[in-house]
């Protein structure tokens, strides 16, 4: 018998800023993805000891217990101006925040318009599952039309509870937006154009190029009452059908479709 040692051929190794805690996620939800990309990027770039995260209130709110570098917790919706103070006070700081659609797009509004309006030069990540899944699967701002929720049994209807709201695009018509994109993480080939885009976001933060947007349309099996199969399925016959994937706006400029 041979005593060389074979060296093992490692193709992929979890990254050290993802804690060893386990994932408490549901089964097939994409925050876990997202968590474990956006922190290979800022591994890749040599950014964890200089990065702060913010994470508010629902699921988004667990990012602190699997994210290995600083994190500060805001209140419900607050992380945008949260994270305007951490960047302020801390300009030679990678400032991100992490936020669901309920967060950003219903109680955090006014925080999430102002911030990007004033061109803060700060990364935001936007989870969209067009639920509310930590509180129990109410309908949120960007639930679709005809969707049932726990609070619109019967779907949706536009003609008392609105329209869903697309404020990604409404985001990017600011002037204080230099990136604005909707990605998603549910197939090996997003996944890669999710990164691409998480590592252009950071290098404009360094740039101080202005604000950085990044919307991840996902899925919420929990609370669409689905397998996790299902639920990207039918994420990609109807979610993606409202919330089309591509960029919106590149360096500073609206993007023509």
């Amino acid at each position: 018998m041979s005593s060389i040692a074979i060296k093992e051929n490692l193709v992929y190794t979890r990254t050290p800023l993802m804690t060893e805690k386990v994932l408490s996620f549901c089964p097939g939800c994409g925050h876990g993805v997202v968590h474990r990309v956006i922190m290979e990027v800022i591994e890749e770039m040599g950014l964890q000891d200089k990065t702060i995260g913010v994470a508010p209130v629902g699921c988004a709110v667990l990012a602190y217990e699997f994210m290995n570098v600083d994190m500060q917790e805001a209140a419900h919706g607050r992380a945008p101006a949260l994270g305007t103070a951490i960047k302020r006070l801390n300009p030679d700081k990678t400032v991100f925040t992490y936020q669901g659609d309920g967060d950003l797009a219903a109680i955090g509004t006014a925080e999430t318009f102002h911030a990007c309006n004033r061109g803060e030069n700060i990364v935001m990540f936007f989870v969209n599952n067009g639920i509310y899944g930590m509180t129990g699967g109410q309908m949120a701002p960007t639930s679709l039309e005809g969707m049932k929720t726990a609070t619109s049994p019967y779907g949706r209807d536009v003609s008392t509870m609105g329209h869903p709201l697309k404020i990604t695009e409404l985001l990017a018509q600011l002037p204080g937006t230099y990136m604005v994109a909707r990605h998603s993480v549910h197939t090996p080939a997003n996944v890669r154009k999710f990164k691409k885009a998480v590592r252009k976001a950071f290098e404009n933060q360094l740039e101080k190029k202005g604000t950085s947007l990044l919307e991840i349309v996902s899925n919420c099996n929990s609370g669409w009452k689905m397998t996790p199969t299902d639920a990207n399925k039918w994420m990609e016959e109807h979610m993606f059908a409202e919330f089309p994937l591509g960029d919106i706006k590149m360096d500073g400029q609206l993007v023509q479709k």
